[in-house]
């Protein structure tokens, strides 16, 4: 990928390496569709015999791919032997024009592939509203085709983004009956980030031989403690999907139940790709200075810890005070008390940094003000909150907000 000027300083030094996976191909080239000089349109090839699944938005408003893949999700067999992306028209509220350029691109990605067009999966991200022409889409997919390579993971994660400074993978490598099995991933965000389901945009491969419905289980299990618990902004795109694709190229016995035992590494990894995958989406937030990790303890479940979470990582207060170095933590209380999430106010702990800051409902008795100012002013931040009521419990990540954010959106469409 291009060097960018205003690349996140949170991001890594370079692109992983991550390794091929076999019955996969993929590439990225530069179509023309919205960017100039870079690439914006992805082709991956999968091996007949793949099954897919997948967690999409659940915004009222979608775009045309995202109707597309609930349909075929709905499939019992599942079947995948493609999956095209284009950055920078996410064909929302686009009509009947939007459906026609769905199946115009289906058709195209078909053909170079060589199957059914019900067998290739499709996403859109970037500007909403617009119409999507699928003409370039067309003509670039025979030179996409002929790009295809089990290596060209960075292009490919180029051509997916719009708003982020970099690309994002993540990979990992299991056994299942003695087989190694190869997990890879590739996603895009930086804003529109509080999914109600996902990220904006994430890929997950492997050569597991899985059926679908039990790759939806293992997916499913994963997003909980991954993509569902990052926020940048507490807006939930309307293009939003996670998709993963078992090609069953590996040579292990099939696998038929989620809860097999020779799974649970598999489903752990699967999990640790997803986890890496949605924190370099949160140190890619628009504006992003500096990382931020919520832990919640003793609530009243475990879904009440994750939205008592949410309302302290969404907080425009908190999220600015911590982009000022401030460690203002009356507003980590009070994003709290807003959740709506039972509370026993008597018994809230809050911690910043490791160090005590409130304790039985009231200020610690040997809170340290310099020190959390100093923890806050780093760039890896560390809140700690304790509800006083239950057992649940709930890690979130986020980011600060900060003058960036403002520029970054009020200039997208320009």
């Amino acid at each position: 990928m291009a060097e960018i000027s205003n690349k996140s300083p949170l991001a890594p030094e370079r692109f992983p390496e991550l390794p091929a996976v076999p019955g996969v191909k993929i590439a990225g080239v530069a179509a023309g569709l919205h960017y100039r000089d870079r690439p914006d349109l992805t082709l991956a090839a999968l091996a007949e015999g793949t099954r897919a699944a997948g967690v999409l938005t659940r915004s009222g408003v979608v775009g045309a791919p995202v109707t597309r893949c609930r349909e075929q999700l709905g499939r019992p067999e599942r079947l995948a032997r493609g999956l095209v992306v284009n950055a920078g028209n996410a064909n929302v509220f686009t009509g009947a024009a939007g459906e026609a350029a769905v199946e115009a691109t289906a058709a195209a990605a078909a053909d170079v592939i060589g199957c059914d067009a019900a067998e290739i999966y499709l996403a859109s991200t970037g500007v909403i509203g617009a119409p999507l022409d699928p003409a370039p889409i067309e003509a670039a997919m025979p030179g996409l085709a002929a790009a295809l390579s089990p290596m060209g993971w960075e292009t490919a994660a180029e051509a997916i983004t719009t708003t982020d400074t970099f690309p994002k993978g993540a990979s990992a490598t299991v056994v299942i009956d003695g087989e190694t099995v190869t997990i890879a991933g590739i996603a895009k965000g930086s804003g529109m980030i509080m999914p109600d389901m996902a990220t904006m945009l994430a890929f997950l491969f492997t050569d597991a031989a899985l059926p679908g419905a039990v790759l939806q289980t293992l997916l499913e299990r994963a997003m909980d403690v991954s993509f569902h618990c990052i926020t940048v902004d507490g807006d939930t795109s309307t293009s939003d999907s996670v998709l993963a694709f078992a090609t069953g190229a590996a040579g292990h016995d099939p696998v038929a139940d989620a809860d097999d035992p020779r799974l649970g590494d598999f489903a752990a990894k699967l999990a640790a790709v997803c986890i890496d995958l949605a924190q370099q989406v949160v140190k890619d937030g628009e504006g992003a200075s500096k990382f931020i990790t919520v832990e919640v303890t003793g609530a009243e479940s475990d879904v009440s810890a994750r939205r008592i979470g949410l309302a302290i990582a969404n907080s425009p207060l908190v999220k600015t005070a911590i982009a000022g170095g401030d460690a203002n933590w009356g507003r980590i209380v009070m994003a709290a008390g807003k959740s709506g999430e039972p509370l026993a106010v008597e018994r809230i702990a809050v911690a910043i940094g490791g160090r005590p800051v409130a304790e039985a409902g009231a200020i610690h008795p040997d809170y340290d003000e310099a020190a959390a100012t100093e923890h806050v002013q780093g760039q890896q931040i560390v809140i700690a909150f304790d509800a006083g009521v239950g057992d649940g419990r709930a890690r979130i990540w986020t980011c600060d907000l900060t003058h960036g954010y403002i520029s970054i959106n009020a200039d997208y469409r320009s």
